[in-house]
């Protein structure tokens, strides 16, 4: 289920966010963190199943675009789909035209995009 970031959210938060090898540094992931606190065009969303926070997606919204800055998923739960679920509930979510990747994370979008046809 994706929910809202929530200042409560926010150790589990980085936490998440450190996977990511562009915000390895405190300093970085401290600023990312206060974007989408105080940013009203970021937001970020964590991913939870049963009791456990398990990944997290950050959107850029541009207009009517929402543009993924951000989406991790923990090591023990990669592998299961759940980036690729994180992506196709965010349009329900945010009411955007279309979701978009940053340059960083367009890979992993378009391996979720090719997987998604081949289902």
């Amino acid at each position: 289920m994706l929910l809202r970031y929530k200042k409560a959210f926010e150790k589990i938060s980085m936490g998440l966010l450190s996977f990511m090898p562009q915000e390895k540094d405190m300093k970085k992931l401290l600023e990312t963190i206060h974007q989408y606190e105080t940013n009203p065009e970021w937001h970020l969303f964590v991913w939870k199943e049963e009791e456990d926070f398990i990944g997290i997606i950050g959107v850029r919204v541009d207009e009517t675009i929402g543009i993924i800055q951000h989406i991790s998923v923990s090591p023990s739960h990669r592998g299961e789909g759940i980036g690729k679920e994180m992506i196709q509930t965010l349009p329900n979510i945010l009411h955007t035209s279309s979701i978009q990747p940053s340059e960083e994370i367009k890979p992993f979008f378009e391996k979720c995009q090719i997987e998604k046809e081949e289902d």
